[in-house]
Formats: C-alpha cells, structure tokens, sequence
C-alpha cells in the first residue's frame, strides 16, 4: 500500500492505488448545509485533496469516471442526486503572486482567473453554447468570469466555483 504524503489529487490517489481514508460519507451533509461552504482547518489538513475528491464527484465530463472513482467507496454505495451534474471551476490561489505592489498582486489575480477561465471554456466547450462566449477580457477577469456564469446559466447544469488557498495573501502579508 502506498501513502499518499503531499498528493493532493483525489483522481491520482485512486487511479493508481495510494491509500485513501474515505470522507465521502460526509457529502450529503455538505449537500444539506448550504449553497456558500468554507472549510477552516489548519495548513496540511487536506483541504485541497477534500476539494480534488469533490471536483470529482460533482463534474459533468467525470461522469464516466463515478464508478472507477468512487464505486469502493461509501458515497459510491449511495450517490446523491448531484454526483456528475455541475460545471467546475477551480481557483488555487497559491498560484497567485503576492508579492509585489498591490498592482503587480492585482495583475497576477486576474492573470490566474483568465487562465481558468480558459481551461474551463476548454475542457466544456461542447456544453457551452459558443455565441454566448466572448473571448477572455485580459484587463479584466471579473467580466470574463460573468461571460461564462452567463454561458453556463443557457445550460441545464450549474456551476460549482472551487477556492482554493483563499487566505494565500494573508499568509504571505503576514508572514
């Protein structure tokens, strides 16, 4: 059996055999407590491979992938209704530059956010109706994000923003 030290990639860790304490029993409870989760837990607690596991779950393009993933695994004895029905997106703000002027951190945020941005028109293009997609607004990442909410809002499917690192500036001014 191998351990999975540093792995934060829940589709890695199955697929070729790490182990894998199973914490899918707890996703009907994050179903039932709201639209708007923020998990606080201290560094190297695993919030970013608890965030791979539920990308995982909940993407649409995994959807072939549920059984191979999950099929050993609690939730995969008892899915939900919303297994493989949304839309992801994925910020890792650990990506992000925080250092600099507060300029130079601006840039490199809406830097990153147009990079997902990107991927994401990408890898669900063919769900996306292309007329509703306007081309990444490089001065501004927030109106490139709004242009695929509104892409996304023409599907059946919804979106699940995933934030990752989220208080990577304020460890870095702090530290």
């Amino acid at each position: 059996m191998k351990f999975p030290y540093g792995i934060a990639d829940f589709h890695a860790l199955i697929t070729e055999g790490y182990f894998y304490a199973d914490r899918t029993n707890h996703i009907a409870s994050l179903e039932e407590a709201g639209k708007h989760l923020l998990f606080l837990r201290p560094r190297r607690f695993g919030k970013s491979l608890v965030l791979s596991m539920l990308e995982n779950y909940y993407d649409v393009a995994k959807a072939d992938e549920f059984h191979p993933l999950f099929g050993q695994l609690d939730i995969g004895t008892n899915p939900t209704r919303r297994h493989n029905q949304y839309f992801i997106m994925r910020w890792d703000f650990s990506m992000v530059a925080s250092h600099g002027d507060t300029r130079a951190i601006e840039r490199a945020l809406h830097d990153h956010i147009n990079v997902c941005v990107q991927g994401f028109i990408n890898r669900y293009r063919e769900h996306l109706s292309q007329s509703q997609l306007s081309p990444i607004n490089s001065d501004n990442a927030l109106a490139s994000f709004h242009a695929v909410v509104n892409a996304v809002n023409q599907t059946p499917h919804k979106l699940y923003l995933f934030i990752d690192e989220y208080d990577n500036f304020a460890n870095e001014v702090l530290a």
